[in-house]
């Protein structure tokens, strides 16, 4: 430990920047149902009608045609592509090989946030817990994790969703392993679901099951969910896909799409209840959500290989025509659950796999890498209200040509939402993935533990001045600000929220410095209960109705289980006159000296005293350690009166060679004392940017 540190940052733990005061609660984040601008993939408007497809040849994604090899065809008819071009969701450089060792998640170096315009991949795994077998979710998240540790890239951006309980699908999208790995870890086979423990319903089991008890609504619920997840992803940018897993999504009718084009598809026509008939016109409902949503549907059949004979569970007398018949019927029963996941990935462009114990994730992924965007000009017939069949040819022989089945005939400009309320875009700056930034902000947050006020998630706001509106009256800068901040949990439920405002008033001194070096604020969350949160704070202008948003992974524990615990890490460095700059924005130049802080809880041994803590600093860049410090012990200062919770603090001098990027602190405290197989090293993160 460094003691040349500054003590001075060691008061950030404890000290209030400018107040805010507590308005009422924001509510949390309704279902999406209004948006801003959005990067739309298909467009169906009066002027233009967009496509997405995806041409392989041997498997292979074929990324070199040009317009003149394709034909598109609306309802058979051949039309003149006016539009071209290939978008591709993977970086121009190789990407990073996954990092496949068995390092737990906790030491792995997490992923660096993805930018909006970066290119990448958006994909949602929607675990249909109300159609899986206990056997099946066993097999579920041993995949999912085998993709989390083998194939996640840093580009990728993906969100793993129940169909039980709540759901909030844009705020679980994240590169974050750990984020991802604590969703796994949180899935659960559902006693209502309507397959029972094992795929087949063993002979002569009578009513035990999910659908005995809950009767017939799981069915209609998972509808339901998969709605309101399309709906959704649509307020995200770009190109999108859902995989689909689950034992059973049946299509109690044979009619395909495009046979729907006799009737009008209305949603209101059909009900969601739970005792709904027509599936299949409520899995084409979700079909024409997701093709105006731009999301490509995958399923995957989860039952997968199995005997259809008799099993151990069995009780059988029968003889060969009995046994016959049970074959017979649990080989229509595999197939009739099949139907549905397999009609929704063909209608928009995506593949069911099936027969596959391993689920093939990574044939999904590599078909995610990149599409053709075909446009044509409409006729006045495609916005007649009925089912249009969409078909694209390429002219080269050998060649696989993928796409939506088709598109409802209502434009864009007919179905425009109206214009949000200030409300709803923070709700949706909140929920997003990505950083808002019509207003420029940055935040820290960590965790700490208060005596009295309990867990708390604190955040140092960064908000660039620039971007405020401060009108000049009689001598002072008037402005007024509004924080809304929301701790999501699992499957993106609100945990927490707060929302506080203030009104500026700034002599001629401050405003210059706030225009100068930004407005910085302290700002606190309670949090009531341990677990892995996704913290997001929204700033608003009130005079201009400009938002910025930040989000960032906060690990809270349980201090009651009383293992040592590390709070959140905070990064600063002395400004020209000694004071601390830098914190909620963590960005830093090369040859800088960076100050870290922390607090260590639960740091005394049973005798009451300091345990033997040696402390290691390692700085990466990627996934490459680029510096590695002395290990150094850790000492309770004079002022702590409790050992058991320790202020750490230290400093790091930056390379000049360092280039610009994003970096992560990793912080190792490892108890010399204890036995390395039973206790394992404390390790906490924070990521910052080198900036020229």
């Amino acid at each position: 430990m460094n003691k040349k540190a500054p003590l001075l940052l060691l008061w950030l733990f404890f000290i209030l920047l400018p107040a805010l005061g507590q308005e009422r609660p924001a509510p949390p984040p309704p279902p999406q149902q209004t948006a801003g601008d959005i990067d739309d993939i298909v467009k169906i408007t009066t002027n233009l009608v967009q496509v997405d497809v995806v041409v392989t040849k041997g498997g292979k994604h074929v990324t070199n045609l040009t317009a003149d090899d394709f034909e598109i065809f609306e309802d058979g008819r051949r039309q003149t592509i006016t539009s071209f071009a290939y978008i591709s969701n993977v970086p121009a450089t190789a990407p990073q090989p996954a990092n496949t060792d068995k390092k737990s998640s906790a030491s792995a170096v997490p992923y660096a946030p993805i930018k909006r315009d970066d290119p990448h991949r958006t994909m949602a795994f929607v675990v249909d817990d109300l159609g899986l077998s206990f056997e099946s979710m066993g097999q579920v998240k041993n995949q999912l994790r085998k993709f989390i540790a083998e194939q996640l890239q840093p580009n990728d951006l993906v969100a793993i969703l129940r169909t039980s309980g709540e759901l909030g699908a844009l705020q679980q999208f994240t590169n974050d392993k750990r984020l991802l790995n604590r969703a796994v870890d949180h899935l659960r086979w559902h006693f209502c679901s309507r397959v029972g423990m094992t795929v087949f319903r063993p002979v002569r089991q009578y009513a035990s099951d999910g659908q005995a008890l809950c009767g017939l609504g799981s069915y209609g619920n998972t509808m339901a969910s998969l709605r309101f997840i399309v709906d959704s992803m649509g307020y995200l940018p770009g190109r999108k896909s859902m995989v689909l897993m689950s034992d059973s999504v049946p299509r109690e009718s044979l009619e395909t799409f495009a046979d729907l084009s006799r009737g009008t598809l209305r949603e209101d026509s059909l009900s969601m209840g739970p005792y709904t008939t027509d599936q299949s016109r409520a899995l084409d409902l979700i079909a024409e959500k997701a093709i105006r949503a731009s999301v490509v549907i995958y399923s995957v059949d989860t039952q997968g290989l199995q005997t259809m004979g008799i099993h151990a569970a069995d009780v059988f007398t029968g003889g060969p025509d009995e046994w016959r018949n049970l074959m017979h019927s649990r080989t229509k029963t595999m197939m009739m659950r099949r139907e549905g996941g397999d009609s929704l990935a063909k209608e928009t462009g995506g593949f069911q796999i099936r027969n596959s114990n391993f689920f093939e994730l990574e044939r999904i992924m590599e078909d995610q890498s990149g599409y053709y965007l075909l446009g044509y000009r409409p006729s006045e017939e495609t916005f007649n209200r009925r089912i249009h069949k969409i078909k694209a040819k390429v002219k080269r022989s050998g060649m696989n040509v993928r796409t939506r089945f088709g598109f409802f005939g209502v434009s864009e400009e007919e179905s425009n939402r109206a214009k949000p309320t200030a409300r709803e875009q923070t709700n949706m700056a909140l929920a997003s993935p990505f950083m808002a930034q019509d207003v420029n902000l940055d935040m820290t947050s960590f965790f700490i533990h208060d005596n009295k006020l309990g867990s708390i998630v604190r955040s140092f706001i960064y908000i660039d001045g620039k971007d405020l509106t401060l009108t000049g009256v009689n001598g002072r800068y008037q402005g007024s600000i509004e924080l809304h901040g929301v701790v999501f949990g699992d499957n993106g439920v609100v945990v927490e929220q707060v929302t506080r405002g203030a009104t500026l008033s700034l002599p001629e001194s401050d405003y210059q410095h706030a225009r100068s070096q930004g407005v910085r604020l302290s700002f606190d969350i309670p949090v009531k209960r341990a677990g892995a949160f996704q913290v997001r704070v929204a700033a608003r202008d009130r005079p201009s109705s400009r938002i910025g948003s930040a989000g960032q992974f906060v690990l809270v524990p349980d201090l009651k289980k009383k293992q040592m615990a590390v709070s959140g890490i905070v990064l600063a460095e002395n400004g020209a006159d000694q004071s601390i700059t830098n914190a909620g924005t963590r960005r830093f130049a090369p040859k800088a000296e960076l100050y870290f802080a922390y607090m260590l809880y639960n740091a005394a041994n049973e005798s009451g005293k300091l345990r033997n803590l040696v402390m290691d600093v390692k700085l990466f860049r990627d996934d490459k350690n680029v510096h590695s410090g002395p290990q150094t012990p850790i000492v309770a200062s004079d002022q702590a009166a409790d050992p058991s919770r320790v202020a750490v603090n230290g400093v790091l001098r930056l390379a000049p060679e360092l280039e610009p990027g994003n970096y992560y602190l990793q912080i190792t405290i490892t108890d010399k004392d204890a036995p390395a197989k039973k206790v394992a090293p404390v390790i906490q993160w924070v990521d910052f940017e080198i900036v020229k």
